[in-house]
Formats: C-alpha cells, structure tokens, sequence
C-alpha cells in the first residue's frame, strides 16, 4: 500500500519506454472506464512501477516513478501472482512498512498484466472508504478473475494495433477522436497540428482549417482558475483571438492541450447525444406518452422543467423537443449549471465586454443567453446555480433582454428555456436555496422523466441503439449480442440509468476481441451475478458434478464427435471465439 504522500521522481530519459506507457492514453481511458463500472477506484503500473493510469486519489502524477517501497507492487512483478488485502496492514508485506502509518488505503486487489509470459505491469482495484473495502471484499475472486481475463483481451488487442500515422500513433488518434473533452496536438512551439471533434466544435474550425490557419496557443500569467489548476490561455486563430482554459499536458512524443469542459463559449452536444437526438429511444409506456407530450408542447415559446434521476437522458429529450419546434434550424444551446464555477458560470452564460476584468478576451465574448437567440437554451442541474446568478437570469426571462458583463447596454433576446436537475425544488426553496419566483417562471411545462428500470421493454432497445452508436464512434465491425447477455442486461436494475447503459456498451465494444459477440463473461462481476452465465444449456443433475465440471464434460463431448470448432461452436450455442476462451479456460484442445 502506499502513503497518501508518497513521493515520485520523475523517469529517467535513458529508460526504455514500457509498452503500457507506449499505448498510455488508451490505458488511461480503459481504467476510467473499469473503475466506472466496478465502482471501485483503479490504477495501472508498468513493470517500472511507473504510474500508467488511475482513477480518485491516483488521478495524477501519470509518467512518474514511485520513490517508496511499493511492497504489493513489487510482490505481484516478481511472483507473477495476484495479490488482495482486505485488512489494512494486517498482511505480513505490511510489516515494518514506512508509509503505514500514513497509508490511506483500505483494501487492495491487484492482478499482473501478462504478456508473452512476461508481466509488464499490474493493474490494481484500491478502496478508500469502508464502502469500496466491503465491495471489494465482498467480490475479491470474482473481481480477479474478471480482471485477469479482460485485461488480457485489452493488452493484447492493443499491442498488436501499435502502428504509427501521420507521426502519431493509431491508438493516439484514436483515442483523442472518442474523448469529449477538446484536445489539441501541438507541436514544439505550441502550434496546433491535430485537433478532435469537440476541440473543432468549440472552436468553431473544421479539419480543413487546422491545414490552412496557423493556429498557436500561449498562456495568460496569474489567470489559474481554481478547479482542477485549470489556466486561461490565448489561442490565436488567424486573425482572431480567443480565451480558452484549460492546460498543456505532455504524453511522451506528444504535447497536449486539453480544454476544460467549463468553457462552453461555443457549444455543442456530444457526438454520441446528437446521434441519439435522431430519434428519443423508447416504446415503453411512459416513454410513449413523454414522447406524445413532447410533440404538443414543442411550438410553444413556454418554459419546460425536465425532472428525473441522473442519467436519464433529460438532455437528449430537450434537445428532441427543440428539433421538433419552430427553432429547430436555430441554436439549440446546453450548459451543465453543476460542471462549471460560478465564477466562470457568469461570464459564460451573459458574455462580457472588452476589459470587463482581467484576462478577459480583447474583443469580449458572445454569452450562451446570446448565442441561443431565436433558439433553446438548455440549463442542466439548474438546482446547482448560486442565488445571485438566479437573480439575474429572473431579470433576462422577465425582460427578455440579457446584461453582457462590464456593459451597461441590454440586448434584446428571443429564446426558449428548457432547463433540467434531479434534486427537490420545495426542499431547495425551503431551505432559501432557490428562488421561489424563478421555479414558478421555469416550471411552466413540468416533464417528469421515469428510472430505466421502470421502463418496461426499453432496455434491448437501447442496447442496440448503443452498440449501434459505439461501433460507428470506435470504428469497430457490429458484434452482436447473446440472448444469455441481453437477459442479464435486461434484469439488471441500472441504477445509473440510461448513462451507465451507454458507458457500459461502450466499455464492452473496447474491449470485445474482434469477431465475437457481447456475451456474459465478459460482463462485470456484479451484473453477471443477476443471472447464470452460459452454461451451454446444461441441466444440473444430481451427480454431484458442479456446472463447470458438466460444461467442460459437454465441451469435451461435442469435439470428439464434431470435425472444426465452427461446428462444436453451433451445437453448443456460443460464438466461436466464447468457445475458444473456454477451451483455454478449461485447458482442452480442439
């Protein structure tokens, strides 16, 4: 385990650089996405005890070396082995440690990351809190076994792609393309050569223009903003000027600027929402009379109030109310209320003026009020904006004119409010924590949106849906999905809702070996618990045998009658590449 203040030095520049760091980036997206869906924190090691990647606390200090004992680390490179504690300091590596008395950590699983019989680096489930140290606990060979299977399918996957283009690596690019964070590739001199989609979008460039505009970017001195040591650049882009935040990042033969998410100056939705804009996914019946609902209240100019729990796509019903109005072919503009500093929330909803304070842009800035005239403008966690902030939006719906920052000229406006939260507006408004006059002005079409799990049929939909959408983003041939997958899928009570669905096919569609199809093993520990993974239709008898014992025996059974494995694959009703992994598993040949 390791001290909350444990010290790092930087690598050495002779080191050989680890394959993990080599394909880092997408190390990095694969742990999010795998301490996401196990629930747990996570964090990647290479064979140098070089920090690949992490999640929480370890959300930092990525490309540097740990300069302390790292005595489970160490453990797990040389024996090759898996190592869990769920016992803080209680394990003999423990002992005698120096950093146990400032060791944060409560439980630790970690599985060696295995290459051609080599281990290149370790990947570890670390808990913080008795919650993760009872998930942990609770599901600690389930969670190993899970871990080692599907860290295998990642490594090798990605080894093999490991191929350069256009002076960067596929995975890079490709990596950088399924972000929805903006991020820009500069080169030395901070000129821009790359840029992905929502970095376009926001900028309001094409990929035909980063070829044809030199675009260069430089930082403002004193002008950090105080979430996440975010700092206010310049980016120059011809002819023009504009104020972004946001910070440099360097990844071995690359630099970075990744742009922070609360600058909507702007604005668009994500590629995979406006995909799904196209049509609001659903036949349940709740989702049927929303659907009818959001067809006669669209021409009207009247203030919506979408309510639900997160995650259950109030976003994507604003954005399909817009469309279907009069101001369809007119801005549809989005800003989540929560995700962005009242400090900066002012200035990025009203605009300001040239000089309106320091740092501020020497041409001023257009505010999401403005931008969205003769549109929609959509406030998401509206529950979350300061009171001074919900006074003067009151002002902007009552006079329909809106205030830029530093003038003292109001512009007249045209726009619709669809705004959106999940917290409690009467307990809000009792506790003098939202105005009362402005729920009433917001709150004029209520819309009420049910949890995933009570929309009855719902759910295959939206998992072809999403496998549509992440095969399309990926670049990935469409792989199907088992009944077996589907069942489990459908039972599971999804208590992130329609998010944590579409994280969790996107997570699949990454690491899903090519040419075969979603199956239950492949699905995290707690959501193949829901249900009993393919057993390839076997009946337990009373033998005595366990159910692996019988699928081996049935295994065995249909390769000694059937000529090739395609056959063997058909009578036992599993994709050929789920009958290879169980043939390893099981340790036959076919």
């Amino acid at each position: 385990m390791k001290s909350s203040t444990e010290k790092w030095v930087y690598m050495e520049d002779n080191n050989k650089t680890s394959e993990l760091m080599e394909i880092q980036p997408t190390i990095i997206r694969f742990t999010k996405m795998l301490a996401a869906v196990l629930k747990v924190d996570a964090e990647v090691v290479d064979a140098n005890l070089v920090r690949i990647a992490g999640t929480g606390p370890y959300n930092q200090f990525f490309g540097k070396k740990l300069n302390g004992p790292s005595r489970l680390f160490r453990h797990i490179l040389a024996t090759k082995q898996q190592k869990t504690l769920t016992k803080s300091h209680a394990d003999p590596l423990c002992k005698d440690c120096e950093s146990t008395g400032s060791c944060s950590e409560t439980a630790f699983l970690g599985v060696p990351i295995l290459l051609e019989q080599r281990c290149i680096g370790v990947i570890s489930l670390v808990a913080f809190n008795e919650q993760s140290q009872l998930i942990i606990e609770q599901n600690a060979d389930l969670f190993s076994d899970y871990i080692k299977h599907i860290a295998q399918l990642v490594i090798s996957k990605l080894v093999a792609k490991k191929s350069p283009s256009h002076g960067l690596e596929e995975m890079f690019i490709n990596l950088i393309d399924n972000m929805d964070q903006g991020v820009l590739v500069l080169d030395e001199n901070n000129y821009v050569k790359y840029g992905n989609q929502p970095a376009l979008n926001n900028l309001n460039l094409t990929k035909k223009d980063l070829q044809t505009t030199r675009i260069n970017i430089r930082a403002l001195s004193n002008c950090k903003n105080s979430i996440e040591n975010q700092q206010q650049h310049i980016i120059s882009l011809g002819n023009r000027e504009e104020l972004l935040v946001g910070q440099f990042h360097n990844s071995h033969s690359n630099k970075l600027f990744l742009m922070s998410f609360y600058q909507p100056h702007a604005p668009t939705v994500s590629p995979e929402s406006n995909i799904a804009f196209n049509d609001t996914i659903g036949e349940s019946t709740q989702m049927l009379r929303i659907k009818a609902l959001m067809s006669r209240i669209a021409a009207s100019p009247s203030s919506v109030l979408i309510n639900g729990e997160s995650g259950t796509g109030k976003e994507v019903i604003a954005n399909a109310i817009h469309k279907l109005s009069n101001r369809a072919n007119n801005p549809f503009i989005a800003i989540n209320c929560a995700a962005i500093p009242n400090e900066l929330l002012e200035s990025e909803l009203f605009g300001y003026i040239k000089g309106a304070f320091t740092g501020a842009s020497s041409k001023g800035r257009i505010g999401l009020i403005q931008a969205a005239n003769t549109g929609t403008l959509f406030l998401d966690e509206i529950g979350d904006m300061s009171m001074q902030l919900q006074a003067k939006l009151l002002r902007v719906l009552e006079s329909r004119q809106v205030m830029p920052v530093g003038s003292n000229t109001a512009l007249p406006i045209d726009i619709r409010i669809i705004s959106a939260t999940n917290r409690n507006f009467n307990e809000l408004i009792a506790k003098n924590e939202f105005r009362e006059d402005l729920y009433y002005r917001l709150n004029v079409i209520p819309l009420q949106l049910p949890p995933l799990k009570e929309r009855q049929g719902d759910v295959p939909l939206l998992i072809n849906h999403f496998i549509d959408i992440h095969t399309q983003k990926l670049g990935a041939s469409y792989p199907g999905i088992t009944q077996q997958a589907m069942d489990c899928l459908t039972d599971y009570h999804w208590p992130g809702n329609v998010r944590e669905l579409s994280n969790l096919i996107e997570y699949l569609i990454n690491i899903l070996p090519d040419g075969d199809q979603i199956d239950t093993d492949l699905l995290p520990p707690h959501l193949q618990t829901k249900t009993t993974p393919p057993q390839l239709n076997i009946a337990k008898e009373s033998t005595g045998m366990s159910l692996e014992d019988m699928e081996k025996k049935r295994i065995e059974e249909a390769i000694n009658r059937l000529s090739s494995r395609k056959l063997v694959a058909e009578e036992l009703d599993i994709g050929i590449a789920t009958l290879y992994r169980k043939l390893k598993k099981y340790g036959l040949n076919g």
